[in-house]
């Protein structure tokens, strides 16, 4: 999640477990806390794609954070002498921590909780932004600062309240993972990898991608929609070719559980993150090969491409999307305007 999110959550965990000893410093050191993992971002692992893979990796790990936050105990105890115990003050040190990646890992970026052990969890059921998360435990914050007998009760409220939210987007998520799966039964689509994931700052439009053996099928559904059918436009996944290794393109097609495309532009081959972004807004593309016509492919360190800036049309085309607009397709186009882009499939 954001950078605001994490410190709103860390400041209001902070709270909590602080009870009746709550404090503006105290939620200003929460604040800190719940942001401190992300600081992973300053390290450099030599290239992009390392950078973005490693991400969110020891950093982010439980098996990292919990003896870290008894070591930040021990030193904060020792040169800042405060009111709580040793264990209580571990309780806030490790939940501040703690409640940091496991927020991340409901995105689908992917989290590595249990680094060493290189297993992404991404559950997918909230964008990396989403106000609805957000908001309350701003809200929250700002009255426990009007209202300092009231902190530890305030902060409890707004866990509560961005916890339910939190639990209703995996309850979309599994109304759209059915949806999926009714209309795939019974196509060569049916066993395929699908992957969902809600679209920009919302959990009521989502966006499924389905992995066939050389495309895939790309659509948008909301729970808003008068009919529950999706119209998937299907894209070129493309190949990486043969003959050639690439330590970074096998990175890549582990972090991402395969969901990845590879496209020629002019001399570069360029694989791209099909799970993040959307239309033509894909975030992490990345230049791994180039094709030298006296010596065919080679691979070459890899280069990050940038994405295409959000274009203002297809702001209120996502937002007529999100309320129920079966007219506009993934590509944020409406169809009867664009019948020419990409091949529907329809049961």
């Amino acid at each position: 999640m954001d950078s605001v999110t994490q410190m709103a959550l860390g400041a209001a965990v902070a709270g909590l477990v602080a009870g009746k000893k709550c404090s503006p410093k105290i939620l200003l050191a929460g604040a800190a806390l719940g942001t401190l993992p992300d600081l992973d971002v300053l390290l450099s692992y030599g290239d992009p794609v390392s950078d973005m893979v490693k991400h969110r990796g020891f950093s982010h790990s439980l098996f990292v954070l919990l003896p870290f936050s008894l070591l930040l105990s021990g030193l904060w105890q020792k040169w800042c002498p405060t009111r709580f115990s040793f264990t209580q003050l571990w309780l806030l040190v490790a939940a501040c921590l703690i409640t940091h990646p496991l927020l991340d890992a409901f995105t689908a970026y992917g989290t590595q909780l249990f680094w060493p052990i290189n297993t992404p969890i991404a559950i997918s059921s909230i964008f990396i932004i989403d106000p609805l998360y957000t908001v309350p435990l701003l809200i929250v914050l700002l009255a426990s600062l009007l209202w300092r007998d009231r902190m530890a009760k305030l902060c409890g409220a707004g866990l509560v309240v961005s916890s339910l939210y939190l639990g209703w987007s995996v309850l979309a998520m599994n109304m759209i993972e059915q949806r999926v799966e009714q209309q795939l039964a019974g196509t060569p689509l049916a066993n395929q990898p699908v992957f969902i994931t809600p679209t920009p700052l919302n959990t009521v439009l989502w966006r499924i991608v389905v992995k066939g053996d050389e495309s895939y099928f790309e659509g948008l559904s909301s729970l808003l929609d008068d009919s529950t059918n999706i119209d998937f436009i299907e894209k070129p996944l493309g190949t990486w070719p043969d003959g050639i290794s690439s330590e970074h393109q096998q990175m890549l097609a582990h972090f991402t559980g395969g969901f990845i495309k590879y496209e020629q532009h002019q001399s570069e081959l360029v694989a791209t993150d099909l799970r993040l972004g959307m239309a033509d807004y894909m975030p992490f593309q990345f230049a791994l090969a180039n094709n030298d016509l006296a010596k065919g492919w080679e691979v070459v360190s890899p280069v990050q491409i940038n994405s295409p800036s959000v274009r203002l049309k297809h702001i209120p085309t996502l937002w007529l999307r999100v309320l129920g607009n079966q007219d506009i397709d993934a590509n944020l186009c409406h169809i009867s305007e664009c019948p020419s882009i990409g091949e529907t499939a329809r049961n």
